[in-house]
């Protein structure tokens, strides 16, 4: 019985894998598929991206979409913009993050499990849209750029994470003997626990970044002047134009103007999607170890 178990297992693993291996292939085609579709009818005669041929290769190879976005100076503003309110906007979140998170890591902190119920109720139960931007206004940072960071300044979730794998992650021992050894907690924080969080200040960069990217929600309710918009903002306004000269053409130009509004519509999501892709490469190596250390444990 044993040699006919023995015999039947690897069989078994190999019909288990090629299964696991199609289901994979097909997922990535479902994912993959509709990106390159994107990059390619950004490239395509809008004419034969209406009429369904373009599938993987670009047909009637164009650069007039792009030419039309990148010819709007409001687009480098947005642009500007964009990047000042995510890089202050994540460094502030970091800051924010580790500081909040440290602490409530440390076994030694005095109702440490009261203040983790407290700041995780924040979750599931918020003061709502009015009474938010009441209180943005009351302090004074609508139509600034405050408005987009500071009431965002810790995500709960993220928040978690960090601590989860501040507690998983860096022995308690190796902090109680920092301590015996005169290390202060400012100086433990520094050159022990930074230095041995690299893998989730990683996540927590991209996470906080991607968010800040992505964001044109607040930006809408908050931000009034079109020289503060980021590059969000900019690119709806590009979009809803476009397709209000669409509606508005009447019969001379029409279809010029369907053609071009629905050229733009994709070279907008590539021109807004760039600086994530550059950026991730970068923290690509840290980002699988820091979401399962601070997520699956604890």
């Amino acid at each position: 019985m044993s040699k006919v178990a023995a015999s039947k297992g690897p069989s078994d693993q190999r019909w288990f894998d090629i299964v696991v291996y199609a289901i994979a292939a097909i997922l990535m085609v479902v994912v993959l598929y509709p990106l390159l579709f994107v990059v390619t009818a950004s490239f395509s005669d809008p004419a034969r991206v209406l009429n369904g041929e373009v599938w993987l290769l670009p047909k009637g190879f164009t650069l007039e979409a792009y030419a039309n976005i990148l010819h709007n100076n409001k687009i480098w503003t947005g642009y500007g913009n964009s990047i000042v309110y995510m890089v202050v906007g994540t460094l502030i979140n970091i800051v924010m993050t580790l500081l909040a998170a440290y602490p409530l890591s440390r076994p030694d902190l005095p109702g440490r499990k009261g203040l983790m119920m407290i700041v995780t109720l924040t979750m599931f139960f918020s003061g709502g849209l009015i009474p938010n931007y009441l209180l943005v206004k009351e302090l004074g940072m609508v139509d600034t750029m405050w408005a987009l960071i500071i009431p965002g300044a810790i995500s709960t979730y993220n928040l978690i994470v960090m601590r989860t794998y501040f507690q998983n992650s860096i022995p308690w021992e190796l902090q109680e003997a920092a301590h015996i050894d005169g290390c202060s907690n400012w100086r433990l924080l520094i050159s022990i626990i930074l230095p041995l969080s690299k893998p989730i200040l990683a996540v927590m960069v991209l996470f906080y970044a991607v968010a800040h990217w992505n964001s044109f929600f607040n930006a809408l309710i908050y931000i009034r002047s079109e020289d503060k918009y980021p590059l969000q903002l900019v690119l709806r306004e590009i979009l809803l134009i476009s397709q209000s000269a669409t509606e508005e053409g009447g019969n001379v130009g029409l279809e010029k103007q369907i053609l071009l509004s629905e050229s733009i519509k994709y070279a907008v999501i590539i021109v807004s999607s760039l600086p994530v892709l550059i950026m991730y490469p970068f923290v690509q190596r840290h980002f699988v170890k820091g979401v399962m250390i601070g997520s699956v444990k604890g």
